[in-house]
């Protein structure tokens, strides 16, 4: 899994949830940073694109969103399951998210355990259509 996101509280918060449920994470401050993540160049280790990313919208260097296309147009990360998370919770801003190429959206603030949930259905759902 891949956090995005330049709050350390929630960004701790989300990489403390997913270690508990078994998932390994990698966390990154910035858009440019989580774009280079999420492509596996930044890996040192070879572990290549992430499972899933969660990614904040509002960063500095590079918003989610322009995260989100630039995933979406790159043939390394076209499919690799996004999930927006912000305090952007008009339902036009939504559509926007989702319309960018996210595969779900979660407005902050969320409970750990809806988090959890929603990462699981959206992994889920990515397992069904790849069989």
């Amino acid at each position: 899994m891949l956090v995005i996101d330049d709050d350390d509280d929630i960004r701790a918060l989300i990489v403390w949830k997913l270690g508990q449920a078994g998932y390994a994470t990698l966390a990154e401050v910035d858009g440019l940073a989580g774009l280079a993540a999420a492509s596996g160049s930044s890996a040192s280790d070879g572990a290549g694109p992430p499972d899933l990313v969660l990614l904040d919208w509002t960063m500095p260097k590079m918003s989610g969103l322009e995260v989100c296309l630039a995933m979406r147009a790159n043939p390394v990360t076209a499919g690799i399951p996004i999930i927006l998370l912000t305090a952007r919770a008009q339902c036009a801003q939504q559509e926007q998210g989702i319309g960018a190429g996210a595969d779900d959206y979660i407005v902050k603030p969320f409970s750990p355990r809806e988090l959890l949930s929603r990462v699981e259905a959206v992994l889920a759902r990515g397992e069904r259509c790849s069989q």
